[in-house]
């Protein structure tokens, strides 16, 4: 478990925070302009111009970030674990957990699905357009958790850690979930961000909670793409 430390300097600090605000603020900007219609849009997967907007926007994003690190690499805690049997036995309880969240929260009668308001409902496999789907599915399950990690349990809960492990671990867990811009997805959103936070804690490491996060948004394409396509 990483011990507090001194506080970080107050400009990195203050620029992640209005980093982050900001992202939250366009997205639920878009969430709420948007209304119903979110939930009909399936991202764009099949979508190739899905793809370079994605990426463009999250190179942008990580360069900000990098900025914020700047002369600061160690802020990004991207080590590898020091025990990997540990990280793997950590990083499956995480997932567990997260699965028995999403379970919980599918019981609970919500105006709109956690996946119905991103937009993730009525994907049906087109193998006409697979080479697009699979850009897609690159910069869900690749680009997205590798930016998103470093942003969050890299760089913001480095910044944190003079707080303590806990209050770090929840302020980047919710940071996390608002990020999005979501309201009922929240539910799944904040306890994954508080899991990811608490894996990197115990890790010292970002790795193994990028290797997660990339599972959960990989396997929840799949999942989405199969069960419709079954249908």
């Amino acid at each position: 478990m990483e011990a507090p430390t001194s506080r970080p300097g107050h400009t990195r600090l203050v620029a992640w925070t209005v980093f982050v605000g900001l992202i939250a603020a366009l997205n639920y900007y878009g969430r709420f302009s948007q209304g119903s219609k979110r939930g009909s849009s399936h991202l764009g997967l099949y979508s190739y111009s899905t793809f370079v907007g994605g990426t463009i926007v999250y190179l942008i994003w990580f360069g900000i970030v990098a900025l914020i690190a700047l002369n600061r690499f160690d802020l990004f805690a991207l080590r590898p674990p020091a025990r990997w049997g540990r990280a793997v036995a950590l990083a499956a309880t995480v997932i567990v957990a997260i699965f028995l969240v999403e379970d919980a929260v599918s019981k609970i009668r919500l105006p709109q699905s956690p996946g119905g308001e991103q937009g993730i409902t009525n994907v049906h496999w087109e193998p006409q357009h697979a080479g697009a789907f699979a850009a897609n599915f690159v910069l869900l399950a690749v680009i997205a958790p590798f930016v998103e990690e470093m942003t969050f349990r890299g760089v913001g809960q480095s910044l944190l850690r003079f707080l303590g492990s806990a209050p770090s671990i929840l302020i980047v867990g919710v940071a996390f979930g608002l990020a999005h811009g979501l309201l009922e997805a929240l539910l799944v959103l904040v306890p994954l961000g508080i899991g990811l936070a608490w894996l990197r804690d115990q890790t010292e490491s970002v790795i193994p909670g990028m290797v997660v996060h990339a599972l959960f948004n990989g396997a929840a394409l799949v999942a989405i793409v199969a069960l419709h396509s079954t249908n």
